[in-house]
C-alpha cells in the first residue's frame, strides 16, 4: 500500500454535467457522462485550465450523484446544460490507479484508510481525477481521492 497517501487539495472551480440516479447504474452512466463531457469540452474554450477530467461524486447505498467536469477560471456565463461550482479545499486519502483498475484502487485505498484509522468526511465530495491527455487511449491514469476528517 505504498501507493496511498494523504494530500491537501486547494479549492477547485469546475464546470460540468451530472448524472443522478441509482448507484447500481454506475459505472456505465459515469462512462457515458465522461464521453459526453469530452465531446463538449470545446464549449469551455480558453477557460479550461488543463486536460484533466474531474469526476466529483456523492452517494449512498442506493443513489449517486456523479459529475464530469473541467477545472476552469471563473466563467460569467456557462454553456447551456452545464453547471459551475467550487469544491472547497480538503484533505484527502489518495491512491493512483488506472481507469481499468478503479475497483482495485478503491479496495486498496479503503484498506489503507482503515489501517491508518482515517475516517471519511461524509459531508464532502470524493473525486476521481482522470489524466486524459489522449482521449482515445484505452487505459489512462486515475487518481482517487476520498475526503477525510
Amino acid at each position: 500500500m505504498d501507493n496511498c497517501s494523504i494530500i491537501t487539495r486547494p479549492s477547485l472551480n469546475l464546470v460540468g454535467i451530472s448524472y443522478c440516479g441509482p448507484y447500481s447504474t454506475l459505472p456505465d452512466e459515469a462512462i457515458r457522462l465522461q464521453t459526453e463531457m469530452l465531446a463538449k469540452k470545446y464549449l469551455l474554450g480558453d477557460h479550461i485550465r488543463s486536460t484533466v477530467l474531474y469526476s466529483p461524486y456523492f452517494g449512498n447505498e442506493v443513489f449517486a450523484a456523479y459529475w464530469a467536469c473541467y477545472e476552469v477560471q471563473h466563467m460569467s456565463e456557462v454553456p447551456e446544460g452545464m453547471v459551475q461550482f467550487t469544491i472547497p479545499e480538503h484533505r484527502y486519502a489518495t491512491v493512483d490507479c488506472s481507469n481499468k483498475r478503479i475497483g482495485e484502487g478503491y479496495e486498496q485505498l479503503f484498506a489503507w484508510m482503515q489501517e491508518n484509522e482515517l475516517e471519511k468526511n461524509e459531508h464532502a465530495v470524493a473525486l476521481e481525477i482522470f489524466y486524459v491527455d489522449e482521449p482515445h487511449l484505452e487505459e489512462i491514469p486515475v487518481e482517487l481521492l476520498i475526503p477525510i476528517k
